[in-house]
């Protein structure tokens, strides 16, 4: 065998080697992917299932729920929402609800992205003992302060009083907040504040004109992360909104509306108080999911 000979074959060996290793790089892709795809289908079910569920329910009367609660409901009765809406009071809820998440996430975004943007922009001293102090605040659970914040609360006067509500909520988001719109402020392009000081810009200024609007996919994403925390949010008024139920908020009337219900029977009405409680959820994650996904993406970026 010549050396040309000697050659050919052995890079067909090599090309040869290089395919088989190919192909089971193929099939080892290829599993993976289906046992990611198929974890993912079943996960997607296990979430939409049950939602579902409740949605055809609450279309349903309470003798179609007891006999065939898997079946499809035999008339769409709108009767029951309108039932839950003002029996039960869920409109009422409602209401209470979009004020106290209105004016905590307003507060909450307000300050988080100030403080953010102080810890991610200025250098100052005691700056980051300031900083870990706001961020170890994601270490202690509601649980553990509910005792002392509910004696807090009622001696400075907003036991039971909206107001109280919202700066509670404001206070444990915040430094959820700082830690998510730090590390975004940080990915900013310091070129773009640099030319705006020159072109004459105050700082105030250079936060409200320049820096937020810049900001706007981190700052889409951690507000709606507080929205749905605030929405769903049970044991805090639970604790502090006691006494007056004209003052209750969503959780509190639908957890009194189960505990009814149990007694009365009324499951169509209790499942279809669950849905309007569900819908604004649905619709923010629906109307904002593309924002979310740049907003956690972006900020990873230098």
């Amino acid at each position: 065998m010549t050396t040309l000979d000697r050659h050919t074959t052995a890079e067909a060996e090599k090309s040869g080697a290089a395919r088989g290793q190919d192909r089971r790089l193929r099939r080892e892709l290829g599993v993976a992917n289906l046992f990611s795809h198929g974890f993912l289908l079943l996960w997607a079910a296990l979430t939409a299932l049950p939602l579902l569920w409740m949605f055809l329910s609450s279309f349903k009367s309470d003798g179609e729920i007891l006999s065939d609660p898997w079946g499809l409901p035999g008339a769409l009765r709108f009767e029951n929402w309108s039932r839950a809406w003002t029996e039960a009071h869920i409109g009422r809820y409602f209401l209470n609800s979009g004020i106290v998440v209105a004016g905590s996430l307003t507060l909450t975004m307000l300050l988080g992205a100030t403080a953010a943007y102080v810890f991610a922009r200025y250098e100052f001293r005691g700056r980051q003992v300031a900083y870990y102090l706001f961020v170890g605040g994601m270490m202690f659970p509601v649980f553990l302060a509910l005792v002392p914040l509910f004696f807090v609360v009622r001696n400075a006067g907003l036991f039971g009083t909206w107001t109280g509500l919202i700066l509670v909520y404001a206070a444990y988001s915040l430094p959820f907040t700082v830690f998510f719109l730090t590390a975004f402020f940080r990915t900013l392009p310091t070129s773009i504040a640099e030319a705006a000081l020159i072109d004459g810009c105050g700082h105030f200024g250079l936060f409200f004109r320049v820096m937020l609007p810049m900001a706007r996919p981190g700052l889409i994403s951690v507000a709606i992360f507080n929205f749905l925390s605030h929405w769903n949010q049970f044991i805090l008024p639970q604790v502090l909104m006691q006494g007056d139920d004209s003052k209750w908020v969503l959780a509190q009337g639908l957890t009194a509306l189960a505990v009814s219900q149990g007694y009365q029977g009324d499951f169509s009405g209790l499942f279809a108080g669950l849905t309007i409680a569900t819908l604004p959820v649905l619709a923010v994650y629906v109307a904002f999911q593309r924002q979310i996904q740049t907003g956690l993406t972006a900020g990873q970026l230098k």
